[in-house]
């Protein structure tokens, strides 16, 4: 089957990884496109990942996000004409399901987070829906998913972390080896349909953790525009390169992220993980809290929470079934 990937975000380049290799193995073609936004592209060619890279970000405003994802369609489309696509598959990718859908091409889409409002757009033109099993269903129904939707057991992160084994040279070979604690800081993306405000807290947080005289405070912001504004904070390290994130996360002492994949990976690989989402909760966020491996900082007072304690013995939160080739049946159909 000739089939069609779209990477539009960092986090989807590790997810799709092992599920193209499972494809690639099961005997399927798979072309990728991917989104000049993030590290998206850098960690496909860091994986060696063939891709085509087709449109960028459309900034902070939503006139220019929705005008951008449309150009970005029809570009898609002038890509993928020809190519006899049987299947498009993204982790909801708006312009690919807008040029799927006008294209005529069977689109698979998978998610995680009920409470963005475009799923309306991806749930309701995809002809198969494949979520984590803690996704509400009431969410699917309200957008479109009713009698088309998989769910697979655990988080998405479990499916390219079950193999996961640290690299205990990690951090000398990247120039990140001292005697500190180490501390990864990742902002919020308030430009983002589902966080559209300013959020304060994680301005406390950097003031809080850079006053640290233990802790080497590793910054990774998501656009440039982010490594601009933190740049007069003298002890506060800005990455200016695309890290291995798992032995990042696993080597570092401490994790405070604006919400979203990187939080999930920490918690699962067993790292002491914040999160300074403002926005809804989703479910699969608020399953990791109540199992304790996830932190909410909500107010200034929660910001005595972030204590940097030692290394010790780190639990993974492995998978117990096989969810790279139960999801992959699942975008198959």
């Amino acid at each position: 089957m000739r089939i069609w990937l779209d990477l539009a975000n960092s986090p989807q380049v590790l997810f799709f990884g092992p599920i193209l290799t499972e494809l690639d193995g099961r005997g399927h073609e798979v072309e990728v496109t991917s989104r000049a936004y993030a590290q998206t592209t850098h960690l496909a060619d860091q994986l060696k990942i063939r891709h085509q890279t087709i449109g960028g970000h459309g900034g902070r405003r939503l006139l220019s996000l929705l005008s951008q994802n449309v150009a970005r369609a029809l570009a898609l489309i002038r890509w993928a004409r020809g190519r006899r696509f049987a299947l498009a598959v993204s982790h909801n990718s708006y312009s690919q399901a807008i040029a799927a859908a006008l294209m005529r091409i069977p689109f698979v889409t998978l998610m995680d987070y009920e409470h963005q409002p475009l799923n309306h757009l991806c749930f309701r033109l995809a002809n198969r829906v494949i979520v984590p099993e803690a996704f509400p269903v009431e969410s699917l129904e309200k957008y479109g998913a009713r009698g088309k939707s998989e769910t697979y057991p655990g988080v998405k992160e479990q499916i390219y972390l079950s193999d996961f084994e640290p690299d205990p040279d990690f951090l000398r070979r990247e120039s990140l080896a001292s005697d500190r604690a180490l501390v990864v800081l990742r902002p919020p993306a308030p430009w983002t349909a589902y966080h559209r405000f300013e959020n304060g807290l994680f301005d406390l947080v950097l003031e809080k953790l850079t006053g640290e005289e233990e802790a080497d405070c590793l910054f990774l912001p998501r656009v440039p525009s982010q490594a601009e504004s933190v740049r007069h904070l003298s002890r506060l390290k800005i990455a200016d390169r695309v890290y291995d994130g798992p032995n990042l996360l696993h080597h570092a002492q401490l994790v405070v992220s604006g919400g979203g994949t990187m939080n999930r990976e920490s918690a699962i690989i067993g790292t002491p993980t914040f999160t300074v989402f403002k926005g809804e909760l989703g479910a699969v966020d608020r399953s990791l809290i109540e199992r304790g491996r996830l932190q909410q900082l909500q107010t200034e007072s929660d910001i005595g929470k972030l204590k940097i304690r030692a290394a010790d013995n780190r639990k993974p939160l492995l998978s117990s079934t096989n969810l790279l080739s139960e999801v992959t049946d699942q975008i198959l159909g």
